[in-house]
């Protein structure tokens, strides 16, 4: 059950000791004298004539085994007023392996640079906006990419320390040096050492590896659609949820002086990431869910319900653990699917982002940390808020499945029931083929049905689904899904843009050179008129019934295995119907098994517990005096979803 925690203002927010530094940092930016303390910074420095530079900071590893630690490139953008007054500042940094090989943006921008090695083009707006505002902007190249030495390890070792040397560098902790092999070194003397790192997928992932370190100078993190433990990146309990694994991902960003050196590492992303699904070594290391309790940064996390690239678990697993050791949170949560908040909610974010780090990195007392944990998007562009995420109201009601008048055709509700349903794995079926099919009885899934509610039903956190199921083979796979039946208009996640449309006229966020426009292209919410939304889906190996090693099954003997199901948050209307789909192979979103089962679900053993506001009296509340299920007819959805790119966050 995901737990509500927030500090209290008076001793956990900022301590005294932060307040004293806000006190100095405010007399310190401030253009003009000022009696009171500033609530926001002001663009008065000068981004065209800002320093830049670049550096290489010592990682302490030899990941491509050469002889020499490697060293990697950080490229930084820098008020020249604030250096030339002797003022520290403090950073905003994003670590990327998408720099040079792919870009990083709705627009794919690279880095740039001029004819001394200095970076012209620094991709996204982050600098434009915040460097005329007193920040440090601070753009790092992962170990193993574009400038860098080292090899890129998907997540591991050497991903998370190219990014902590960094911030150790920035604190003095570490050296860096001014070109790549060069004995000249660098000091940061500029920087106050207080740091938050934001970015998108892969960056957001590093964000939340190098807080989970716990190093010092870290203040907060901005991840957006972010992994928090890579093994749920590439599987589901067992199930693959990709046809690859990490050493694709690794080859796909590698620099070519990386492709030369880095074998070894290659092999063993292959070698410890088993493409059966049994959890190893590897993806220990790569887990930074198990090391919530090192977080000493705020989190502000970002993330789409529909993403289906970096899919929702990711989000509801971290945030639940940075929860339960009373990691100060902001959350905000979109209908799009893998989309930056820059791109579905544009003006607001970047206002909403500013006095983050206002108040985070500056010490303003600007009040950000007064307004409500979470901001959810309802309808496209339509957004409610919450005091605390998931409302504190909220509690888990465990619902049971039931036979109805037609074989698949099932009740769901909070009593007990008995009997079977069985269905056959096709995996050719997907969600929406289940879901337009609900009413009617179909070979390929079991569906159970509440009658339409009489009154709103809200669905917040995560949730999980029990099944008991026999086999009539010696694999299978399982889905899990929830559906709210009725007519809505939402975000078009499972198109091209997942969510919004581009569009050709473009804004301005920041001042722009002739090497570094500030000026993006709009987008719009791409809409649909469905009638049914997929809420959350959880899938597995059946042979992971008992531990994270798969095992193969008996034909003809039951099994029981847990679901975890992604986090979201749902209101189901008065009228609609919620519904649970139980199934094999779900078409593009998880690999099929190697035979194919027919599988018979025990009624009485299988549960889905869903986090309701409210709890089990809300559910009974909104299903008590339901009228009558409506006429079967097949349901409109979105199209079939298809698994993203195998690449966390190439493009929007």
């Amino acid at each position: 059950m995901p737990i509500p925690v927030r500090r209290a203002r008076s001793t956990t927010w900022r301590s005294l000791a932060t307040a004293a530094v806000a006190a100095l940092l405010a007399a310190f930016l401030a253009p003009t004298a000022a009696h009171a303390a500033p609530r926001e910074s002001a663009p008065v420095y000068s981004y065209e004539n800002a320093i830049r530079e670049s550096v290489w900071v010592d990682t302490g590893l030899d990941g491509d085994s050469d002889g020499r630690r490697d060293r990697v490139a950080v490229d930084i953008v820098r008020p020249r007023e604030l250096a030339r007054q002797g003022r520290k500042i403090p950073v905003i940094m994003d670590a990327s392996p998408y720099y040079s090989c792919c870009g990083r943006g709705n627009e794919s921008q690279r880095k740039t640079y001029d004819a001394d090695g200095h970076v012209v083009q620094m991709p996204l707006f982050y600098d434009n906006y915040f460097v005329p505002r007193g920040y440090a902007f601070v753009g790092v190249d992962l170990a193993g990419t574009n400038r860098s030495d080292g090899c890129v390890d998907v997540g591991g070792r050497s991903d998370i320390q190219s990014a902590k040397a960094v911030v150790d560098w920035l604190n003095g902790r570490a050296k860096a040096y001014t070109t790549r092999t060069g004995a000249s070194t660098a000091k940061a003397t500029w920087t106050n050492g207080r740091t938050g790192m934001i970015g998108k997928s892969w960056d957001g992932t590093i964000a939340n590896g190098v807080a989970a370190t716990g190093v010092k100078g870290l203040k907060t993190i901005v991840p957006i659609s972010a992994i928090s433990s890579w093994y749920d990146y590439y599987f589901a309990q067992g199930a693959p949820l990709y046809d690859s694994g990490p050493d694709w991902l690794s080859d796909y960003v590698d620099s070519p002086d990386a492709r030369a050196k880095c074998a070894a590492v290659q092999r063993k992303l292959v070698d410890e990431a088993p493409r059966t699904g049994d959890w190893t070594s590897l993806w220990t290391e790569r887990d930074y869910v198990k090391d919530a309790a090192k977080v000493k940064a705020s989190v502000f996390l970002v993330h789409g319900m529909q993403d289906l690239n970096v899919r929702a678990k990711n989000f509801g697993q971290w945030w639940d653990a940075l929860a339960r050791n009373g990691v100060e949170r902001k959350i905000w949560l979109s209908q799009t699917g893998h989309v930056d908040p820059f791109d579905f909610r544009r003006a607001t974010w970047a206002d909403t982002l500013h006095r983050w780090f206002d108040h985070e990195l500056l010490g303003y007392d600007n009040g950000i940390d007064d307004e409500p944990m979470a901001d959810i998007e309802r309808h496209p562009d339509q957004w409610a808020t919450s005091a605390v995420w998931p409302p504190r109201a909220t509690a888990a009601a465990t619902l049971r499945p039931g036979t109805g008048p037609q074989a698949g055709v099932g009740t769901l509700g909070l009593h007990r029931k008995s009997g079977t349903e069985t269905f056959t794995d096709n995996p050719q079926s997907s969600e929406t083929d289940w879901a337009a099919h609900i009413d009617e009885s179909t070979p390929d899934k079991a569906g159970f049905v509440t009658k339409p509610l009489t009154r709103g039903l809200r669905l917040s956190g995560s949730s999980e689904v029990t099944v008991t199921a026999t086999p009539t083979t010696s694999t299978a796979h399982l889905s899990a899904v929830l559906v709210d039946l009725g007519p809505d208009t939402i975000r078009n996640y499972a198109v091209s843009g997942e969510g919004i449309t581009t569009l050709t006229d473009r804004t301005c966020w920041g001042p722009s050179t002739t090497g570094d426009s500030s000026c993006y292209k709009v987008t719009q919410a791409n809409r649909a008129d469905v009638d049914y939304t997929v809420l959350s889906r959880g899938w597995a190996d059946l042979g992971n019934y008992a531990s994270d090693q798969g095992v193969p099954l008996t034909p003809g003997r039951a099994y029981t295995i847990t679901l975890d199901l992604a986090a979201t948050d749902h209101i189901v209307p008065a009228g609609h119907r919620l519904a649970l789909i139980v199934a094999g192979t779900d078409k593009d979103l998880i690999d099929p098994p190697s035979t194919t089962p027919t599988l018979t679900l025990d009624l009485s053993r299988t549960s889905a517990r869903v986090p309701f506001v409210g709890g089990a009296d809300a559910f009974a509340r909104a299903t008590a005096g339901s009228t009558p299920a409506p006429a079967a007819s097949v349901l409109d959805g979105v199209r079939d979803p298809r698994a993203a790119l195998r690449v966390p966050g190439e493009s929007r």
